[in-house]
């Protein structure tokens, strides 16, 4: 599907766009690593706080990105929605490494994902629709699964979960369905939204090497139950 119209000004849908240029690396994405042992619902606590140490680093970069384009045409809407994710995560670290999660590492992944989504944000920050879809789409779906799943096992308490709470927003679906239709206000403003679809196959592999890092960390590591 071509991503923008005749007159190459902007796509129909970036979400849709998104989606279809995506797919492939998706579903390999969620074959991967660590994020598959959590859609099976077999990741131990000690994996969940590595890859939540490492994505911090990317919803910080991802927000703070968001928030140097407040005032932007393009990124403005997506900007005002604050869903603060970064804040949630870090609570639950506290909450899951008794206060300090300065000894978790930060993988070289992690590392060029956080650094990635920091460099989509110069300039006119355009690439950050890209992983703003990426992420926050993925919380208010998949991410509503894992929590289901992580609760069984390895067991987190809800106060350990609250990265995939949304307590400003009472409903879940109408927050989905409204942030869907924000990123593509957003990308009817873009100036080259081809380069936000190939951005956004960027952020699925990145992800892809972020969930196999993690795995190999554990698998390496001293007492990786």
């Amino acid at each position: 599907m071509p991503a923008a119209s005749a007159d190459s000004t902007a796509p129909v849908s970036v979400v849709t766009a998104l989606y279809l240029g995506t797919k492939v690396l998706h579903t390999e994405a969620e074959r991967s690593g660590i994020i598959k042992d959590m859609l099976r619902g077999d990741v131990s606590r000690k994996g969940y706080v590595l890859l939540q140490r490492n994505l911090l680093a990317a919803y910080q970069a991802l927000e703070a990105g968001l928030e140097s384009h407040r005032d932007t045409p393009v990124l403005a809407a997506l900007a005002r929605y604050r869903l603060d994710r970064a804040s949630a995560m870090q609570a639950d670290l506290n909450v899951l490494c008794d206060g300090d999660f300065s000894a978790v590492p930060m993988l070289p992944a992690g590392e060029a994902y956080a650094k990635r989504i920091a460099d989509a944000a110069k300039g006119d920050g355009e690439l950050l629709i890209a992983h703003a879809y990426t992420r926050y789409l993925g919380d208010l779906s998949g991410g509503q699964i894992l929590k289901r799943l992580l609760a069984k096992k390895p067991g987190l308490a809800p106060e350990e979960l609250s990265f995939y709470d949304f307590p400003a927003y009472a409903d879940l679906a109408v927050l989905k369905s409204d942030y869907r239709n924000a990123l593509d206000e957003a990308g009817k403003l873009a100036k080259n939204p081809q380069a936000i679809i190939d951005e956004g196959s960027v952020a699925f592999q990145l992800n892809t090497d972020l969930s196999w890092a993690v795995q190999g960390a554990i698998e390496q590591a001293p007492s990786a139950a």
